[in-house]
């Protein structure tokens, strides 16, 4: 069974602006799915929260956001309105950006499959994590 969360049909009505809100929308979805492993939960949260907050601070904000549930697996997916692709940045604390640096190696290394759709006017960031559900 399939099972998708489309932030378009949440609450609110509208995609989350804050890593704050998307963990929350996320935290509902997964109570839906009820996964078995904890650690493998958490890997969703952290994902939601680096690719929402990734959008947030070097694309402008969310301007779509999907949570896919397939046996086995989940699929997180950010859009945003900027066609760069995200890149990897030092980690230093002196980097041009300030602090930080870390998301997008975090994404790559607890997600099985990363991949970057890019369009005029914006792309997708799209996340497959493995989750026994």
């Amino acid at each position: 069974m399939v099972h998708y969360f489309d932030a378009e049909d949440s609450l609110l009505g509208s995609s989350p602006q804050t890593a704050e809100r998307a963990r929350d929308m996320a935290r509902g979805f997964l109570s839906v799915i009820a996964p078995t492993d904890v650690a493998e939960a958490e890997a969703v949260l952290i994902v939601v929260s680096e690719l929402v907050t990734n959008a947030a601070v070097h694309a402008g904000g969310v301007t779509g956001f999907e949570l896919r549930a397939d046996p086995g697996t989940v699929t997180v997916s950010v859009e945003d309105a900027s066609p760069d692709p995200p890149r990897p940045r030092r980690s230093e604390r002196t980097a041009q950006w300030g602090p930080g640096g870390f998301g997008w190696p975090l994404i790559q290394e607890l997600s099985a499959d990363v991949d970057v759709c890019t369009r005029p006017g914006g792309k997708t960031v799209r996340a497959v994590l493995p989750l026994a559900h």
